[in-house]
């Protein structure tokens, strides 16, 4: 059988279209298209699966191009306006993104289409806008917010999943069954993976650059802190945040801090070695930044850990700077949920007609 036609929009480093390509997968799906308009994602998108990802903006491409035939189209429209981090969000231009994410889905005649987003998009206008767009089209919407954590990541990652398929082409789908659960004294699947499981085998980092790590474990490479900062994370114990860090050492601790002395409990924070990973987001190098420092080790986690922690594997070649590289991590979507997400989609298609 001929494989099914893929393209993947807003596709930063390929960890949506790796999904397809996994496991028993392989070959099931031939990926034809693949748009970001980031110069390292699409480099590293293209060193794994081929030359057919294009750095451009959607929406001029659309203007100059024609829209290849595909099965399925796949994609997250960029999530930030949506975020409650982004704070102008309501004026945020990449809401509407999702409009030319519609159009290829249009025009390429796909038979199903997979979207991605942060929690928030299914109570947005704009939700509301995709499913009139997408019913107009012929398409039946499955929806949920899904926890990349109960599908085999080592990561609690609460996201908006829309699985779409024409209804007259289509058999109605399922979302997703879970793989994994949160522990529990009665349990029917495997618990939750987590930080140890993930990250627990490598070695403390060496070196300071990407250079130092040559395979197996590239990006295994540490920061520099200063002595202040390391004098810091020796007070964080294993679970513990910027508040032992106050209670302990208050001339230690950014004035900032001390100012506010309740709030989120991430911040500065060390990892469980018994937990999966709280979100990776992109400046998971950061420790100022979230709940980002190793559980046992006095550091924060390196590129390679966070990678793991979203699922990927170790020979997935990312490309780019350390800056470059930790965005595209931390923008992913986790492979083992986007596989997960494939196996659904694979076995709808396989009961349909391959496009002529």
């Amino acid at each position: 059988m001929q494989p099914f036609r893929i393209i993947d929009l807003f596709c930063g480093a390929g960890g949506l279209t790796l999904g397809f390509h996994m496991n028993e997968l392989a070959g099931t799906f031939e990926s034809v298209l693949a748009i970001d308009n980031d110069a390292a994602s699409i480099n590293t998108y293209n060193k794994r699966f081929g030359a057919h990802g294009l750095c451009t903006d959607i929406e001029l491409w659309l203007q100059q191009n024609q829209v290849p035939r595909a099965d399925l189209v796949v994609g997250g429209p960029p999530c930030q306006g949506f975020s409650l981090l982004n704070k102008k969000r309501k004026h945020d231009k990449r809401r509407a993104l999702w409009e030319p994410y519609m159009d290829i889905v249009e025009q390429s005649g796909a038979k199903m289409f997979v979207m991605e987003n942060v929690p928030d998009l299914l109570k947005s206008t704009e939700f509301e806008d995709i499913a009139e767009r997408a019913e107009r089209l012929g398409f039946t919407l499955k929806a949920a917010k899904l926890n990349a954590a109960d599908y085999g990541t080592p990561q609690v990652r609460r996201r908006a999943i829309v699985i779409a398929y024409k209804h007259n082409l289509v058999d109605a789908i399922a979302l997703p069954e879970k793989t994994h659960q949160k522990p529990a004294p009665d349990m029917d699947l495997p618990p939750w993976r987590v930080v140890e499981e993930a990250i627990g085998d490598l070695s403390e980092p060496q070196g300071t650059a990407i250079r130092d790590c040559p395979p197996p474990y590239n990006l295994h490479f540490r920061r520099n802190p200063t002595e202040l900062s390391k004098t810091r994370y020796r007070l964080i114990p294993e679970g513990g945040n910027r508040f032992d860090l106050q209670r302990q050492a208050p001339q230690l601790t950014p004035q900032c801090w001390l100012n506010k002395p309740s709030g989120g409990t991430d911040l500065f924070g060390r990892l469980w070695r018994n937990r999966p990973s709280v979100t990776i987001r992109t400046e998971f190098f950061k420790p100022e930044k979230g709940r980002y420092l190793h559980p046992t080790q006095d550091r924060p986690i390196t590129h390679r850990e966070a990678a793991r922690l979203m699922g990927f594997p170790d020979d997935f070649g990312f490309v780019g700077s350390k800056t470059e590289i930790a965005r595209q991590i931390g923008n992913a979507v986790p492979p083992p949920l986007a596989y997960a997400i494939a196996k659904v989609v694979s076995a709808a298609l396989k009961r349909t007609p391959l496009l002529v």
